[in-house]
This record gives structure tokens, sequence and C-alpha cells, in this order.
């Protein structure tokens, strides 16, 4: 999907700057599952009634936010993708 943003969230992981929202999201899995469920409905919404240019921002805030959740909690996304990959046969 996009390994750049996994890569980006891992370097934010270990380098921990001061202030940084990723690192945030990482040390509050129920933060970043909370906002998973925003961007989530956020993106329903702009799919159901809004423009293309809305949904692919707000798909963009729920893959992120997936991807810090992930993160969070330990998880490879690589794990997801052999999920889908099983669930495609």
């Amino acid at each position: 999907f996009a390994p750049w943003l996994w890569r980006r969230i891992k370097e934010r992981e270990l380098e921990r700057p001061d202030g940084s929202y990723v690192v945030s999201l990482l040390d509050d899995p129920k933060l970043a599952a909370r906002k998973v469920g925003e961007e989530g409905l956020e993106a329903a919404l702009a799919g159901a009634a809004e423009s293309d240019e809305r949904l692919i921002e707000e798909i963009a805030d729920l893959w992120f936010h997936s991807y810090a959740l992930l993160a969070a909690r330990g998880v490879d996304p690589a794990s997801v993708e052999d999920e889908l990959r099983r669930r495609a046969r």
C-alpha cells in the first residue's frame, strides 16, 4: 500500500521528536483507534456526498491513522496485506 508511510512512522517511533503527533498516537493506541474511527466516518461521509478531492483527503487521513494504529499495537502492515490476499482466494 504505502511502504514509505510505514517507514516514516517507524522513523518517528525511533527518533521520538518532541511534540510529534505521530509519537502521541504511538504512545496511546486508544487515541490512535479513536482517530481511525473518526477518519473512517469522515471518509464514508465524503464518499457519499462530497467531491473526489475531499474523498481522497479523507482516505489519506484514514490510511495514515490506520498505519499509526498498527504501529502503536506492534502489528506490521504486511499482516493486513496477507489477510487481504487470503480473502481474495
